[in-house]
C-alpha cells in the first residue's frame, strides 16, 4: 500500500487536468479476473491479498464479455463491432447522423427516431420495447389488395399501442435489476450496474431539506472585504483555504494567514520555512489541518524547492503544532516528496511519485512510510474524510495498473481493493464513504476534464456497484488527474452523485443566454434521478458542497447582476435563495476578477469567500486589481 517503485522508474508527469502521459498496453479490464497482488513488505503489517472480484452474472469464458477492453468498456447494448447486428434488429442499420450538443443518445437497438426532445440534460422516459422495436406497417387486407375499414384499422392500432406500451413496460421493470449498459437517459451518459434497489432511482423521499443554511431575512449582500494579491517574482501556488467561526484562513507567501472573516483584519500569522506546496481540504472538528510545505524558501533563478515537510496547523491560534519529514523507498537517504496530504480521523496521510505514508495526527510520529518492493507499487495518494482510501500504482513503467484500497486509517492494512480497468493511468477520490472515484478511462474524455467514468465502488468488499459514463461535452466536473483529491463539481449525498452540466444555449435561444443543470445519479444503479436543479437562462450553476442532504451551489450570474449563493434541496432539487452580490459594474469586476474555474469558494452564514489559489508576477502593462481573496456578507 504503500510502497515506492524503484529507482530506475521515470517520475509521472506532473501537470493540470488532464495531463497526457504515455498509454500503457492493452490488459483485460474491468470486470475480468485479476490475479490478487502479493502481500506487499510495506510498513511491517502482514497484509493479506485482497479477494479475486467475481465475476458479473453471465460473464463469458475465452477473454470476451462484460467490461473486456474494446476502445472503451463496453456494457450491455453497447453498439457492436463492424459485422455484428444488435439483438433484435434482423438488418443492418443505415448510419444514424450523430446527436446533436445535448440530445440524448438513441436507446439500443437502432433505428427509432424520437420525436422530439425534452429539454438538455433531463432524462426521458423509455419510448420504445427492448430491442428498438418499430412501428409496423399496416397489414395487407385478405383477398388481395382491398383495403382495411376504418373500424379494422381503428382496432388493429389499439391492439398494436397496448402492445408497444406493455412491451416497453415489460422492458423497463426488467432493466431494473443490473442496469448493465442501460443509458442514463437523457443525459447523454451510460451506466453500468451491478446490484442495488432498481426503485430507489427518481425517489426522493426523506432526501434533502435538513441542511444548516438557512436563508436570511435579507438576502442581498455586501462586499465585506478584499485582499490584494502579495508581490511574488514568479508563479505561486497558494492553494488552501478554512474557516472557523472567527476566521478566514488562508495561504500566503512562505506564510498561513488567518483573518477576521468578518473584517478581513489579520487575526495571526504563521511564518514557515517555505512555500506551502499541499493543504487538505479536510480538518478535524477542534479546527486542526494538515498542510505539505517546503524546507526552504525559493530563490532565483529557478524559484523551486522540494516538497518535503508535513505539519500540523491549529486554525484556532495559528500554531504550528508538529513538524516532520521522513526518508526511505527510492528516496534513500534523502526526504521523501510529496503532492498531497489529507486527512481521515487521526490520521494524515501524505502521497506522491516518491510513495505515501502516514502520520498520528495528534504528535506527528509515523504510521507507515515508503518501502521498496518487487511489484514496483506505491501509493500516488489519498482520499481522505470519513474514510482513507489509497489510489495505488503497481507495475512497471508504462503498463502500470492501479488499484483502489479502502484503508485501516491507523495500520494502513487494506480492507478492499478494486483493480481499475485496462486504460486508467490515474484516478481521483470523490468521496471514501460511500466510496465513489473518477477517472479518465483509455484517455477518451478528450476535453482534459480528467473524468470519463464515475465508479461507485462498496468499500467493504471492493466490488462495483454501478459504473457511469459521463460524456465529457456534457458534464462539466473536473478533475486533477495527477492528483488524487483534486475534483471540482461533483459531490457526493443522499446514495447520489451530483454533477453540472456544460454551459448551453438556454430556452430564448439569444446570445448570452446560456445556462445549466445539476443532475443527480444513484450511486447503487449508476441511473439519473427524475429531479434537476435548472440554473435558469443566462445563469450557470457550480456545485460547491454538501451540507446534509442539501447542497451548497454558486449561480454565475450575467454580466449585469451579481453572482448568488443557493442551497438546493437534495431530493427535490428545488432552489432556496441565500445570498446575492450587487450587479453593479464595479462590484462585480471585483467579483468576476478571481478566476472562478480555479477559485477556491467557501460559504457559511451568509458570509461568502473567493480566493485564488496561484499567483503569478505582476506584469507591468496590468492596470486591473487583482485580488487574493474577496469576501461578501449579508447584513446581520
Amino acid at each position: 500500500m504503500t510502497q515506492p517503485p524503484p529507482p530506475n522508474r521515470p517520475p509521472d508527469p506532473q501537470g493540470g487536468f488532464g495531463a497526457p502521459t504515455p498509454p500503457p498496453p492493452q490488459q483485460p479490464g474491468y470486470g475480468y479476473p485479476q490475479q490478487a497482488p502479493q502481500p506487499d513488505p510495506g510498513h511491517g503489517y502482514p497484509q493479506q491479498p485482497p479477494a479475486t472480484p467475481q465475476q458479473p452474472y453471465g460473464y463469458p469464458q475465452q477473454d470476451q464479455g462484460y467490461g473486456y477492453p474494446q476502445q472503451q468498456d463496453q456494457g450491455y447494448g453497447y453498439p457492436q463491432q463492424p459485422g455484428q447486428q444488435p439483438y433484435g434488429d434482423p438488418q443492418q442499420p443505415p448510419t444514424q447522423p450523430q446527436p446533436s450538443y445535448g440530445d440524448p443518445q438513441q436507446p439500443y437497438g437502432g433505428g427509432y427516431q424520437q420525436p422530439a426532445q425534452p429539454p438538455y440534460g433531463y432524462p426521458t422516459q423509455p419510448q420504445q420495447s427492448y430491442g428498438g422495436y418499430q412501428q409496423p406497417a399496416p397489414a395487407p387486407a385478405p383477398g388481395g389488395g382491398k383495403k382495411l375499414s376504418a373500424q379494422l384499422q381503428i382496432v388493429i392500432a389499439a391492439v398494436v399501442a397496448v402492445v408497444l406500451i406493455v412491451g416497453a413496460g415489460i422492458w423497463y421493470a426488467n432493466s431494473g435489476g443490473d442496469g448493465k449498459g442501460e443509458e442514463a437517459k437523457g443525459t447523454g451518459g451510460t451506466s453500468q450496474g451491478t446490484g442495488g434497489d432498481a426503485g430507489s432511482s427518481g425517489s426522493n423521499s426523506g432526501l434533502g431539506g435538513d441542511g444548516k443554511e438557512k436563508a436570511p431575512a435579507n438576502t442581498g449582500s455586501k462586499m465585506a472585504f478584499s485582499i490584494e494579491v502579495p508581490k511574488v517574482p514568479d508563479i505561486t501556488d497558494v492553494s488552501g483555504s478554512w474557516l472557523t467561526d472567527k476566521a478566514y484562513v488562508k495561504t500566503g507567501v512562505n506564510s498561513v494567514v488567518g483573518y477576521d472573516r468578518d473584517r478581513g483584519t489579520v487575526l495571526w500569522t504563521l511564518p514557515l520555512t517555505g512555500q506551502v506546496c499541499g493543504a487538505s481540504r479536510h480538518k478535524t472538528a477542534d479546527n486542526k489541518v494538515p498542510i505539505l510545505f517546503e524546507a526552504k524558501k525559493r530563490v532565483a533563478p529557478r524559484y523551486y524547492q522540494l516538497c518535503t515537510e508535513v505539519g500540523m496547523v491549529d486554525l484556532n491560534t495559528g500554531k504550528l503544532l508538529w513538524s516532520t519529514s521522513i526518508t526511505g523507498g527510492t528516496a534513500g537517504d534523502q526526504k521523501v516528496r510529496f503532492s498531497e496530504v489529507t486527512l481521515s480521523g487521526d490520521t494524515v496521510a501524505a502521497g506522491g511519485t516518491d510513495g505515501g505514508a502516514a502520520f498520528d495526527a495528534g504528535n506527528g510520529n509515523p504510521r507507515w512510510k515508503p518501502q521498496a518492493n518487487d511489484q514496483n507499487c506505491y501509493d500516488l495518494g489519498y482520499g481522505g474524510g470519513a474514510g482513507l482510501v489509497a489510489v495505488r500504482k503497481c507495475g512497471p513503467y508504462g503498463s502500470q495498473s492501479v488499484l483502489i484500497q479502502n484503508l485501516n486509517p491507523t495500520t494502513g492494512a487494506p480492507l478492499s481493493q478494486y483493480k481499475m480497468p485496462t486504460g486508467v493511468k490515474y484516478a481521483s477520490v470523490i468521496s471514501t464513504k460511500p466510496l465513489v472515484v473518477a477517472a479518465d478511462v483509455g484517455d477518451s474524455a478528450g476535453d482534459g476534464s480528467g473524468i470519463s467514468d464515475f465508479f461507485s465502488l462498496d468499500e467493504k468488499t471492493g466490488k462495483l456497484k454501478a459504473k457511469i459514463t459521463a460524456d465529457a461535452e456534457q458534464y462539466a466536473a473536473r478533475c486533477r488527474s495527477t492528483r488524487v483529491e483534486a475534483c471540482r463539481q461533483a459531490l457526493v449525498g443522499n446514495g447520489r452523485l451530483y454533477v453540472p452540466t456544460e454551459e448551453h444555449e438556454g430556452s430564448s435561444g439569444e446570445y448570452g443566454d446560456e445556462t445549466n443543470e445539476i443532475i443527480a445519479f444513484d450511486l447503487a444503479t449508476g441511473r439519473t434521478a427524475p429531479e434537476k436543479a435548472d440554473a435558469g437562462d443566462k445563469y450557470t450553476l457550480v456545485p460547491l458542497r454538501m451540507d446534509g442532504g442539501d447542497l451548497i451551489a454558486y449561480k454565475e450570474a450575467p454580466y449585469d447582476k451579481g453572482g448568488r449563493i443557493v442551497s438546493i434541496n437534495g431530493g427535490t432539487m428545488k432552489e432556496t435563495l441565500l445570498l446575492e452580490n450587487p450587479g453593479e459594474r464595479s462590484i462585480r469586476n471585483v467579483e468576476t476578477s478571481v478566476s472562478l474555474n480555479a477559485a477556491e469558494m467557501l460559504y457559511e452564514d451568509g458570509r461568502m469567500f473567493i480566493g485564488e489559489t496561484t499567483v503569478s508576477k505582476p506584469r507591468e502593462s496590468a492596470t486591473d486589481k487583482k485580488y487574493l481573496v474577496v469576501s461578501f456578507a449579508v447584513p446581520r
